[in-house]
């Protein structure tokens, strides 16, 4: 019964709910008088690391709830909801290879009506794609073109590029060609394009323009400041300059993709001073940032602002100075995002620093490869699933502890965690609800491999290798040799393959109760089962 039980409550905290507006259990799917009909047609296409759901419209909808499962039998009772508000939805942040169920039930001013059949579909593994808005193969109604002016100033430019983008409309693209772009009066894109018609703005092919701020007074460019900004991409852009790089205010579907961003006076990317959604960051080079110093600073302390069901992605953050310099942060209340697949090195502050969610949908922290930092490595505080990353080369490697909310609800699995310090130190887990430690690899060079401080009363520990003492457990780890269980691995993280070694201790060290299907390249695990963020050879 006990075997039974964790497998259960494995597969719902391993399944992690994004790309909605809330996901939590269902209360009722019996459909009362004047409650809508069943939706028909319900169909389950599998993606990369998503699924996509469509459905017939229900006459006198006002919304949907779609109910998901890692178990077939879909009820209200057992399963997840997530309430959209038309079809198709796109479940994003599956894991691969593992199959989910469906069901669907329209919803009125009666109440909730009769639940649909059941489908299913089971993702493929993550792709660069799989980061994408839904919108993002949308063809532009019509492109735009905008050349740098040799016998104009930079600033006279800037001004010229402003007075562009400002007056895009739905289904535009506007193409910028090489050259500085100086803008050094206050620059807001306030833009609403629509998903059948989003409105881009990109370099023109070949070309390599750079916006700019002569000075740090004001931000290079705000998005969504004096009005909402919807289904805006600004790709392949490279920014400079001014205070902070990039401020996103009333955003939601907004996807900044390829942009290089560095040598600012403030953050990279902020999104700190209003709610924000459906934000896609994806494939940015940010660097050298000061000031607060953050590569990118999501949501505000202690949930005034929140950033929710959005993406981070195949980012590369360095060098991110100033008095904090972290490399990406998400503040408390933000939930339902998803932060994978980043490279992130060489931060003042932690690489990764993720708060909790108040409650709501958990967030997802995965494939990261993190190392280099003056603080903590990586520092998450709870309502979060954090799997397969490396981290590496910090004062400690993983942190976790209250900080404006209480630690609860972490899954912490199948990373690999090297540091010459503290590998790994555990605060308030002791009695706190929904708390695993289970499949990583934590070597310690000369301290503590695991400290939890304060013990570790209810917290599921299996299946850890480690190097050097453990503290606050006695159970659900054992020893390793040291860096000869890797293929090529160096404790100040100069070389990082972390590849278990055919001879060393971590080959077959896995739990298989708290497996993940896929590494940290996202491929898929074969048996035995290693612990840590890659499958052995």
């Amino acid at each position: 019964m006990e075997g039974l039980w964790t497998g259960a409550r494995r597969s719902l905290l391993l399944a992690v709910c994004l790309g909605a507006a809330a996901c939590s259990g269902g209360a009722g799917g019996k459909g009362g008088t004047g409650a809508p009909a069943a939706p028909s047609g319900v169909q389950a296409q599998p993606g990369p690391a998503r699924i996509t759901l469509s459905w017939s419209e229900v006459p006198g909808a006002t919304g949907y709830r779609v109910y998901w499962s890692l178990e077939p039998g879909v009820s209200p009772a057992t399963a997840a909801v997530i309430p959209v508000a038309q079809s198709p939805h796109v479940h994003l942040g599956l894991t691969p290879w593992q199959a989910y169920h469906y069901r669907v039930a329209a919803v009125n001013a009666s109440g909730e009506g009769t639940l649909s059949a059941e489908v299913s579909a089971t993702p493929g593994p993550a792709s660069s794609g799989a980061y994408d808005p839904p919108w993002a193969g949308v063809t532009p109604a019509k492109v735009l073109s905008l050349d740098h002016d040799s016998q104009l100033t930079d600033v006279q430019n800037g001004a010229l590029l402003k007075q562009a983008i400002q007056g895009l409309t739905p289904g535009q693209r506007l193409e910028i060609g090489t050259g500085t772009f100086s803008v050094n009066s206050y620059f807001s894109i306030v833009l609403q394009g629509t998903a059948a018609a989003p409105i881009w703005i990109a370099p023109q092919p070949g070309a390599t323009p750079v916006i700019t701020r002569p000075d740090a007074g004001q931000n290079t460019v705000n998005v969504g400041s004096g009005g909402p900004t919807r289904y805006l991409c600004m790709r392949g852009l490279e920014i400079t300059g001014g205070d902070t790089a990039m401020r996103l205010y009333d955003c939601q579907n907004v996807w900044v993709d390829g942009c290089h961003i560095h040598h600012c006076g403030g953050c990279g990317i902020t999104a700190n001073t209003a709610d924000t959604a459906w934000l896609y960051l994806t494939r940015n080079h940010i660097h050298h940032t000061s000031g607060y110093g953050e590569g990118m600073y999501l949501g505000a302390n202690n949930s005034l602002w929140i950033m929710r069901d959005s993406i981070v992605a195949l980012n590369h953050v360095h060098d991110c100075g100033g008095h904090q310099g972290d490399g990406i942060e998400l503040k408390q209340g933000s939930y339902g995002n998803w932060i994978v697949e980043n490279l992130v090195h060489d931060t003042n502050y932690p690489c990764i620093l993720v708060y909790g969610t108040d409650g709501n949908p958990f967030n997802l922290i995965e494939r990261n490869v993190c190392y280099g930092s003056n603080d903590n490595v990586m520092q998450v505080q709870g309502e979060a699933v954090v799997r397969n990353n490396l981290i590496m080369s910090g004062v400690r490697g993983f942190s976790s502890h209250d900080h404006q909310g209480q630690v609860r609800d972490l899954t912490f699995i199948h990373n690999t965690l090297v540091n010459s310090g503290l590998g790994a130190t555990l605060s308030s887990w002791s009695g706190r609800p929904g708390m695993v430690f289970a499949n990583n690899v934590v070597y310690s060079q000369n301290l503590e491999s695991i400290r939890f401080s304060g013990g570790s009363s209810g917290v599921e520990v299996a299946g850890n290798v480690v190097l050097g003492p453990v503290t606050g457990t006695s159970a659900g780890f054992f020893q390793g040799n040291g860096l000869s269980d890797f293929v090529d691995l160096a404790w100040d993280a100069t070389r990082r393959d972390a590849t278990p070694a055919a001879s060393g201790a971590i080959i077959g060290s896995g739990d298989l109760i708290w497996e993940v299907l896929d590494d940290l390249t996202g491929a898929r695990r074969t048996w035995p089962l290693e612990s840590g963020c890659l499958d052995g050879p």
